[in-house]
Formats: C-alpha cells, structure tokens, sequence
C-alpha cells in the first residue's frame, strides 16, 4: 500500500525538522517549502494527499494559499499548523478549504492524530482552540468573510507584499505586472480601506492575519 504523500509549508526552519521526524515513519514527505507562492508550485508539481501548511508565510500567506490550492489541487487535504488560535483565523481557514487546524505548541502529541482523522475524510480542530472560538465559528458558518467581501485576489496578494516591505518593482516581478499596475492596485486598495500611508496598510495586514507581527515571529 502506497504511503500518503505529504508536503510541508512554513518559513520556521526548526519546525519543519521536528514535523519531518514525527512524519518520516508513517508518510512519504515529498516537500518542504517557506513560503505561499513557492507552495503552489510545488503543490501543482509534487501532487501531494495531503499539504500541511502555516498561515503567516511570507510571499503569500496561508489563507490565500489555501484559497488557491482548493482549485488547483482539489483532492489534496490540507491541514493548518499555526500559533494562532482566535476564532478569526480558524473561521479564515475553514472557509478557505481546511480540514485541520493544529496549534503549533500542541503539534507534538496533536499532529499525528490530526492528520490520521483528515485522511480518513474527517475534521480536525485543535482542543487547545477556546470553546468560545469553536461556538463563534459554528454559528458563523453561513456568514461571509469581511476580508474575502472588501478585497480582491489580487488586491489582497498586493497587501500582502506592500506589508512585508517590498517595492514596487519586487511586487511587479513576483506578480509578473507591470509597476504602474502595481501602483494602481496599491492606490485602489489604499483608497478602499481609507488609509493614508503604507504603514497603515501594514497594521491592517497584521490585524486580518495576512502577515504576522515581528512580536509573533518571535514566539
């Protein structure tokens, strides 16, 4: 029986060293990568069961990763392992196409089980999730994202880039556009939003999860 292949996504190098020694026994791990565009060309390219990935990464993060795999890799199961555990980011996840969602500090007794159920066409959420958090995201199932109804693919892939510092010209290269193009859509979303300066757009993306804070990073 062929084992099930398995393809990881996070930026923290330690880790991945820790999950790929969990995982070594059980499964076929047929990647590493550190960030969400490096992702989907692996995803498109390795054609994993299963994707394990982070919800702050740079380039891309794991929520617009995730939006993205569900159409170019629909049969892949994808399971979060994150530091964040409030309601927002689990009902983020959910609906961008996750099965999993595992706390970081609690992927050492957790993973394994976590994986085990979402192979077997199960959910998995992380009991170290607060209650309340569960109840949120239950009885917001049939509710919309506020960041998925304000901003476009593309505008949330320019948020994301513009907050982790890049110029225009590294934007217009990881997009493949033009720099004016990338101008009108970081002018477009500033206007959207009602932000003056970039620094504003920066504490928005950290604030809706799209990149993390230096302090998050950190822990």
């Amino acid at each position: 029986m062929n084992r099930p292949r398995v393809l990881l996504a996070d930026d923290h190098n330690l880790l991945l060293d820790g999950i790929k020694l969990m995982l070594e026994p059980e499964f076929d791990l047929v990647g590493c990568v550190s960030d969400g565009r490096a992702l989907l060309d692996a995803a498109q390219d390795l054609k994993p069961d299963l994707i394990l990935l982070d919800i702050s990464m740079p380039v891309l993060n794991g929520i617009d990763a995730a939006v993205q795999l569900r159409k170019l890799l629909p049969t892949a199961k994808l399971i979060f392992v994150t530091m964040h555990g409030d309601a927002d980011f689990v009902i983020e996840a959910f609906r961008a196409g996750a099965m999993g969602y595992v706390i970081k500090r609690a992927a050492a007794s957790e993973l394994l089980t976590a994986i085990r159920e979402v192979l077997n066409g199960n959910h998995y959420v992380s009991p170290l999730i607060t209650r309340g958090a569960i109840d949120y995201f239950l009885a917001a199932s049939t509710l919309k994202s506020k960041l998925a109804d304000t901003l476009t693919v593309r505008q949330r892939e320019i948020l994301q880039l513009v907050a982790e510092g890049r110029s225009r010209k590294e934007i217009a290269s990881i997009l493949n556009l033009s720099v004016k193009t990338v101008e009108f859509h970081k002018a477009s979303l500033m206007r959207q939003l009602h932000l003056r300066k970039t620094a504003e757009l920066t504490l928005y993306a950290i604030d809706h999860g799209v990149i993390a804070s230096a302090r998050s990073l950190a822990e």
